[in-house]
């Protein structure tokens, strides 16, 4: 278990529920009107003006994309309010709606999300694709490989759990570029949880014995997987990542925020190392977390999550919100 750190002891934790709460109110009023990009946008604002309202010297090295891309919670952009003074230097991977098309068609598991460590503790990852490979708390180390095949992976994690491979789940998203690994896990007989969108919570789902997935394969956002990796950071589970580059631009990218391997296998300390704090709140309801829930006389609900490192500490917070 690595050490707490004295910079995010400054930082409360319930301080980074706020920040994940409020992005998921404002996303929550676009549920389901078909506009992928309004429900965005509210998420990045309001997650931007709580940032912002913090103690913290903050740097995004997961965001909306570079500056060019994203007005708002760019890489790079500098966040909170203790900047000119000596607050805590901490770097920040965010998500403020993982689920946008989730979101407009008011389906299941949209987050809001953000990780924290302190400064050059979370891989500077480009927005190219990752190979991602994961599996729940338990297992000996290394019993998941990404140079081994899907068959291979599945049999040696039914193995070690005592059950036959068909009876290991594997969470996938539904995309078909995945034909290949979904025909091979139905192959041995595998159950497969095809989600339509938001693989962090799939990730994440492998370390809940609720959800009953015992692994998360296949390719998605390279931001996503740190993202996950930082949760899975704080209560256990293994991860294995490798960046997937479509064209040279990709790969210049990669270069240019100091990736140098390009076929190089993270493993989840590489991605996320030391003291991290991860923190989400449901924006829709999913098996992770419920969504936000309006009632009558303005009052809201929220439900979060919000996970320690160095404590191993997991602490689910439901929250009440009336309108001032």
């Amino acid at each position: 278990m690595p050490e707490a750190s004295q910079i995010l002891d400054r930082v409360l934790v319930m301080e980074m529920v706020r920040v994940t709460e409020a992005a998921a109110i404002s996303a929550a009023n676009l549920i389901g009107r078909g506009d992928e990009k309004a429900a965005d946008a509210a998420a990045v604002e309001a997650m931007r003006a709580a940032l912002n309202e913090l103690d913290i010297c903050g740097t995004v090295v997961i965001g909306e994309g570079e500056r060019d891309e994203a007005p708002m919670l760019f890489i790079g952009e500098k966040v909170g309010r203790g900047c000119e003074g000596e607050a805590p230097a901490i770097d920040i991977a965010l998500d403020p709606l993982e689920g946008t098309t989730i979101t407009a068609k008011a389906g299941a598991n949209a987050l809001a999300v953000l990780a924290i460590a302190e400064k050059g503790n979370l891989l500077n990852a480009p927005d190219v694709y990752m190979d991602k490979l994961a599996v729940g708390p338990g297992y000996s180390p290394g019993i998941i490989d990404l140079d081994k095949s899907v068959t291979e992976n599945v049999e040696a994690v039914a193995k070690e759990k005592g059950v036959e491979p068909a009876e290991i789940i594997v969470c996938v998203l539904d995309r078909p570029r995945h034909d290949k690994i979904i025909a091979e896990l139905r192959g041995i007989g595998c159950g497969i949880m095809l989600i339509p969108d938001g693989d962090v919570a799939g990730v994440i789902a492998t370390s809940d014995e609720d959800t009953t997935v015992d692994m998360y394969m296949g390719s998605g956002g390279a931001p996503e997987g740190v993202l996950a990796a930082a949760a899975l950071r704080c209560v256990g589970g293994q991860f294995k990542g490798r960046l997937l580059f479509r064209n040279d631009d990709e790969r210049q990218r990669a270069y240019k925020w100091g990736i140098e391997d390009l076929d190089k296998i993270y493993d989840l300390k590489e991605l996320a190392k030391g003291d991290v704090i991860f923190a989400a709140t449901g924006v829709t309801h999913g098996s992770l977390l419920e969504g936000v829930k309006k009632l009558r006389g303005g009052k809201m609900t929220t439900e979060s999550v919000v996970m320690r490192a160095s404590s191993g500490t997991v602490r689910w917070v439901k929250s009440e919100h009336r309108k001032t």
